[in-house]
């Protein structure tokens, strides 16, 4: 059975929102992406909602992050074990998938694409510029990202350390 909302009072103070407000200028670039420091792969990510003190704003069951990387650089492939969504917000992006990757499909700005549960996903700025891709991770906990065996080798010959599964 649908629910629908009450009508409330509710009326929080100028300070209460302004306390659930992420103001890009204020957010501190994260390190958790390991993956980012291999060849090709470089990026900033910023976490914005999700579980604090990690993302700046608390939300229960979808975590956001937005990142931003120059022309050619990538999310190589990935899993996670929830549904994510991604949203271009600048420039255009490719989406890849699939277990080598070879599926593809470009975002324009405000294009969605949402990849289902257990389905190994990348993007790649494939536009002339620096661009800007919002990610979401539905579910309570996303849990660890996991690489395919060719981004793990990758990374080793980069010495770069990835979690392990």
């Amino acid at each position: 059975m649908t629910q629908t909302a009450p009508i409330t009072d509710a009326n929080p103070s100028l300070e209460e929102m302004e306390a659930r407000v992420a103001r890009f200028h204020r957010l501190v670039p994260t390190g958790d992406y390991v993956d980012a420091l291999i060849p090709g792969c470089e990026r900033t990510t910023w976490r914005v909602l999700g579980h604090p003190p990690e993302a700046p704003l608390a939300a229960d069951q979808f975590h956001m992050n937005l990142v931003r990387c120059a022309p050619g650089k990538a999310a190589p492939l990935h899993n996670h074990l929830t549904q994510e969504v991604f949203v271009a917000l600048t420039g255009e992006w490719e989406v890849f998938w699939g277990p080598e990757g070879a599926r593809a499909l470009r975002l324009a700005p405000y294009d969605v694409v949402s990849v289902p549960p257990g389905v190994s996903r990348g993007f790649r700025n494939v536009g002339p510029g620096e661009a800007l891709l919002m990610g979401i991770a539905g579910g309570h906990d996303p849990g660890h990202i996991n690489w395919p065996a060719s981004v793990r080798a990758a990374a080793a010959a980069a010495q770069v350390t990835l979690p392990a599964p």
